[in-house]
C-alpha cells in the first residue's frame, strides 16, 4: 500500500499536467480524485489491520511491530534499500497530509489560470514527497523524499506566487537546500560510523545506537537538527517563512503551514533525538531556549504586521516553538502535546491561510489597513475567521488548547522558568489574534464594497476543519491512543542515557 500510495500521487500529477491540453478545468478534478483515491486506499488498508496491532509498542529496530513494513533491495552495494514503515505517528501524519492536500486543491479551485495542469501536478508531487518523508525508514531514501518535497514547492512559489515571488522562492530554496545538504553529510557520517568493519547500511533500525560520541556526535547531530529546525521553522532559522508564505499562492501556503512544517517536527522526533540520544541530551537546554525565544519573538512580530499573511506566518513561528519545547522536554505529556500541536496547528493555520488567500483574491490586497468591517460584507467569512482566530489563540475546547496545555504541563516538570516564559506566548497569541479580527472584520463597514462571501465549496472545507479542531479539543483520546505506542518505543532510547534529555530530572521521565 505504501508504494502504491506514492506511485498513485506521482502518476496523478503526470495525468493532471497533461489533462490541461483537453480542458483547463480538468486538472483540478483529477488532482482531487487522486487525493480522494489515496485517502480511500489508506483507510481501506488500515481497516484490514487487526485492532490489537495498534496497541503494540513500536520498537524502532523491530519491523514486525510496525503497522505496515516493507523492504526491497535498491542499491545493495551501498546498503541502500526501499525501506518503508508506518506506525501510529506516520498514520496520523498521512491522514493530515491527504486531508490538507484536498483542502489545498479546494482553496485554489478558481485561483489558478496560468498552466493549471502543471500547478496541480506540482501540488501532488509535493504531497508525494511529504508522504515519502513520513514513511521512509532508509535514511538515504528519506533524504531523497526530502528533496522531492522541496522542488515542486519551489516551483509553486516561483511560478504562481505574487509580486515578489522570485526572491521568496529562492530564499526558501537556499535555506532548505543548504540545511538539507548538511543533513546528507551527517547521514553519510552516521552510515560509515555505524558500519564499523561491516557493510554500510542506511537503515534506521541498523543505525540506532551507532552514533559517534563526543564532539563528532554533536556535530553530526547538528546536521540533522539544523535541517529539521529550518523546516520547522525554529528561531533563528525562520526568516524564509514569512516571505514564502506571503508570496506563495493560497494552496502553497496551505501546504507549507499545514504539512511541510510538520516534516521538521517529525524529523526531530523520529530521527534526530533517537539517533543521537547523548548529543541531544547535552543540546536540549539550547534547543528549549530557542523554542522559548521563538514563541515570544514570533508573537511580538506577528502583532507588528499589517499584512494578513505575514501575521499568520509569524504566528506559525510562535506556535511551532511549542513543538520544539515539547520534543526536548521528552516526557509523555510534553511529547503528546507536541504531536497534538502538529495536527491542530496544521488545521487551524491552513484555514487562516485559506482565508487570507480568499481575501486577497477578492480584494487584491493583503493589507489589513485597507480592510475593516468585512463581517458586514461577508458574514460567513467573518464567522469562520473568528472561529479559527480563537482556535489559534488556544481557546479551551479546541485542539490547540489541548496541545499547548500538555506541552506546558510536561515542560513544568523539566523547567518551571521556561514554562512561565512560554506561557507568555498564550497571552500574546490572544493579542495578535484579536487584533487580526479587529483590523479585518470589525470596525466601520464600507457599504459600497462588493465582496463575495464564501460559497458552498469554501464553506464545506471550513466546516470540515472546524469539526476537526472541535473533535481534537473535546475528544483527543484517539490521537493519544494512536501515538502512545510509538512514544513508548522511542522513550527508552533516551531514558537509558544516564540523565534525562533536559538534564533536570534524575532517573527518568515522569
Amino acid at each position: 500500500m505504501m508504494l502504491e500510495l506514492i506511485v498513485l500521487l506521482l502518476a496523478g500529477g503526470v495525468v493532471a499536467w497533461q489533462s490541461e491540453r483537453f480542458n483547463p478545468n480538468l486538472p483540478r478534478w483529477i488532482a482531487m480524485a487522486t487525493v480522494i483515491l489515496g485517502m480511500l486506499l489508506l483507510l481501506s488498508t488500515i481497516s484490514g489491520i487487526p485492532a490489537d496491532t495498534f496497541n503494540m509498542v513500536t520498537e524502532p529496530g523491530k519491523a514486525e511491530n510496525w503497522l505496515l513494513y516493507s523492504r526491497h533491495e535498491w542499491i545493495p552495494r551501498f546498503g541502500i534499500s526501499l525501506e518503508l514503515g508506518m506506525d501510529g505517528l506516520s498514520l496520523l501524519m498521512l491522514i493530515l497530509t491527504l486531508a490538507l492536500g484536498a483542502i489545498a486543491i479546494v482553496s485554489s479551485w478558481n485561483e489558478i489560470e496560468f498552466k493549471p495542469g502543471l500547478f496541480q501536478a506540482n501540488l501532488l508531487w509535493t504531497l508525494t514527497g511529504v508522504i515519502g518523508v513520513f514513511l521512509a525508514l532508509d535514511l538515504f531514501l528519506f533524504f531523497l523524499f526530502w528533496e522531492v518535497m522541496l522542488i515542486p514547492m519551489y516551483l509553486l512559489i516561483a511560478i504562481w506566487g505574487h509580486e515578489n515571488r522570485g526572491y521568496a522562492a529562492m530564499k526558501f530554496f537556499i535555506f532548505t537546500q543548504v540545511s538539507g545538504l548538511l543533513m546528507l553529510l551527517s547521514i553519510i557520517v552516521l552510515a560509515v560510523q555505524g558500519a564499523g568493519d561491516g557493510d554500510i547500511s542506511f537503515s534506521y533500525g541498523d543505525l540506532l545506537g551507532s552514533a559517534p560520541t563526543g564532539k563528532a556526535g554533536m556535530l553530526t547531530m547538528l546536521g540533522f537538527f539544523l535541517a529539521f529546525t529550518v523546516k520547522l521553522p525554529g528561531f533563528p532559522f525562520h526568516t524564509w517563512l514569512p516571505d514564502a508564505h506571503t508570496q506563495a499562492p493560497t494552496a502553497g501556503s496551505v501546504l507549507l503551514a499545514g504539512i511541510l512544517l510538520k516534516t521538521g517536527a517529525y524529523g526531530l522526533l523520529r530521527f534526530c533525538i533517537p539517533l543521537f540520544p547523548e548529543a541531544s541530551m547535552q543540546f536540549a537546554p539550547i534547543a528549549m531556549t530557542l523554542g522559548t525565544v521563538g514563541i515570544i519573538y514570533g508573537a511580538v512580530l506577528a502583532f507588528a504586521q499589517s499584512d494578513f499573511k505575514r501575521l499568520v506566518a509569524y504566528s506559525s513561528v510562535s506556535h511551532m516553538g511549542f513543538v520544539l519545547l515539547g520534543l526536548y522536554a521528552w516526557n509523555s505529556l510534553a511529547l503528546q502535546g507536541a504531536i497534538m500541536q502538529m495536527v491542530a496547528h496544521g488545521v487551524s493555520t491552513a484555514a487562516l491561510f485559506m482565508m487570507a488567500g480568499a481575501l486577497q483574491h477578492r480584494l487584491h490586497t493583503r493589507d489589513m489597513n485597507r480592510m475593516g468591517g468585512l463581517w458586514y460584507n461577508a458574514p460567513r467569512m467573518g464567522a469562520c475567521a473568528m472561529f479559527f482566530a480563537v482556535a489559534s489563540l488556544g481557546l479551551p475546547g479546541m485542539g490547540n488548547f489541548v496541545a499547548e496545555f500538555l506541552v506546558l504541563a510536561g515542560l513544568f516538570a523539566v523547567s518551571p522558568w521556561m514554562t512561565a516564559a512560554a506561557a507568555i506566548g498564550l497571552i500574546t497569541a490572544a493579542i495578535y489574534s484579536l487584533w487580526l479580527m479587529q483590523k479585518t472584520f470589525q470596525g466601520k463597514p464600507d457599504e459600497e464594497r462588493k465582496l463575495q462571501d464564501f460559497d458552498r465549496r469554501e464553506m464545506g472545507a471550513m466546516v470540515i476543519m472546524m469539526a476537526a479542531l472541535l473533535w481534537l479539543g473535546l475528544y483527543p483520546q484517539p490521537v493519544f491512543d494512536l501515538t502512545q505506542p510509538v512514544l513508548e518505543g522511542l522513550q527508552p532510547l533516551i531514558v537509558n542515557v544516564p540523565e534525562t534529555l533536559a538534564g533536570n530530572i534524575p532517573g527518568g521521565t515522569p
